[in-house]
């Protein structure tokens, strides 16, 4: 999969000179698991990770529920001064402990090596939500005057990569992605290109989120985003389902080691996986509703699959984006059964996001381990919830249970806000 050639009908181009790059560790905060093994173990065995929300009291609110990462304690998790920890929002926390656990998985210390050559890019959609409504608080119960003067360091969107570069050591390129729900998955395809160009050994990359705040569950749902099932959260998220009614917010992070080939065989370095594409392109229709044919998903796909050097008929498994919304999951459908055509029915095509729900700009990252560990464990996760499709929605979706099959290569999809489409080709190591 290292040579590479033009695919001028999609005016993709790939040189052999580009570097490969490979998977070298990765971790996962959320409400399934604080690590990647946990996070599969649950995944694979159907469980939901959603609930009443507890980080305060929902009553009042159109939605009670969420995908809330639950006994999270940073200074437990983490060799970072609480300090240090106090200075960071709760989005900027899970990925330094994301980012901590995924370094040490990948045997990369803190002072070793060339630091200019490592870097960090970490999206993530919407930033520090948490630091943002404690401080209008406290303007307007107590002053100005009272207000933080961490607040604008904590709120940041780039609060997470820098931190991450500034804790270890990264010198190399530094930077963040703000693209809604695709933010991740164009961090993860950036840094991709990074190493392939040159300009980096080693990055970490991946997306970190945590919207799960009054006004993040408010807002959401005065769109008529989510879903409303208060009776029943762990049946709420119900991806390509024709009862499917929104999303689920959810919150975490999931941090990537991506590092070039060589240099990961040259320092003895346990390679998980390969990224082999990246694609990205814009519905440029609307603000928050998809194309309805899916056009513009179904670009970043091409690119992609081209991108790896790959046809369309070397995917086996794809991660869908698949929120659980009426019009997002028929229009990614359409997108994959064009994009695909005959082979697509030969897909296994699942949505993590029934077990976890929506992570926002951290769903890429989240979502792309999954595809790591669908790869290593040769299996495709499932989609729970999934009773009976809906309308448009007929392709293999892997319901209820993972399902253990060959897989040489997958294809994730992250679409945001914005028409923003990105998507992620990994292949076996």
């Amino acid at each position: 999969m290292s040579e590479h050639t033009s695919v001028s009908s999609d005016r993709v181009t790939r040189s052999t000179e580009l570097r490969r790059v490979a998977v070298t560790g990765g971790s996962v905060i959320s409400t399934l698991g604080h690590s990647r093994q946990e996070f599969w173990e649950r995944c694979a065995a159907g469980k939901s990770g959603v609930s009443r929300i507890g980080r305060f009291v929902p009553d009042e609110f159109k939605v009670h529920f969420a995908g809330e990462v639950k006994d999270f304690d940073a200074a437990a998790m983490v060799d970072v001064p609480e300090k240090e920890l106090r200075r960071m929002d709760r989005f900027v926390q899970f990925a330094v402990v994301a980012a901590d656990r995924a370094l040490k998985e990948a045997g990369l210390e803190r002072d070793s090596g060339d630091a200019t050559r490592r870097g960090v890019l970490v999206g993530s959609g919407i930033g520090g939500l948490h630091e943002i409504e404690e401080q209008h608080r406290t303007l307007f119960e107590r002053g100005p005057r009272r207000v933080s003067p961490f607040m604008i360091p904590k709120l940041m969107v780039n609060a997470a990569s820098g931190n991450i570069s500034y804790l270890y050591n990264l010198k190399g390129p530094n930077s963040a992605v703000a693209t809604a729900c695709a933010s991740a998955t164009n961090a993860i395809g950036d840094a991709f290109r990074l190493i392939q160009h040159g300009q980096a050994d080693v990055m970490v990359t991946g997306g970190s989120e945590a919207a799960i705040t009054p006004m993040g569950v408010s807002g959401f749902a005065r769109m008529n985003a989510l879903s409303n099932r208060n009776d029943a959260p762990s049946l709420a998220s119900r991806p390509f389902d024709k009862d499917r009614d929104g999303f689920v917010l959810g919150e975490g992070a999931g941090i990537m080691i991506l590092e070039d080939w060589e240099h990961a065989l040259k320092r003895g370095a346990t390679i998980l996986a390969e990224v082999l594409g990246y694609g990205m392109s814009s519905d440029a229709y609307h603000m928050t509703a998809p194309d309805p044919e899916g056009r513009g998903a179904g670009r970043a796909m091409t690119f992609a699959i081209a991108d790896a050097g790959l046809n369309v008929e070397d995917i086996q498994y794809v991660n869908a984006h698949g929120t659980s919304t009426p019009l997002g999951d028929k229009a990614e459908t359409a997108a994959i059964k064009t994009v695909f055509g005959h082979h697509a029915k030969k897909l296994a095509v699942s949505s993590t996001k029934s077990q976890i729900g929506h992570l926002l700009g951290a769903s890429g990252g989240v979502e792309t381990i999954a595809c790591l560990m669908a790869l290593t464990e040769q299996a495709a996760p499932p989609t729970i919830n999934l009773d009976e499709p809906g309308e448009g929605c007929d392709l293999d979706y892997v319901p209820h249970e993972a399902r253990p099959m060959p897989i040489k290569a997958v294809l994730n999809n992250s679409f945001g806000f914005g028409g923003h489409n990105a998507c992620l080709v990994l292949g076996k190591a």
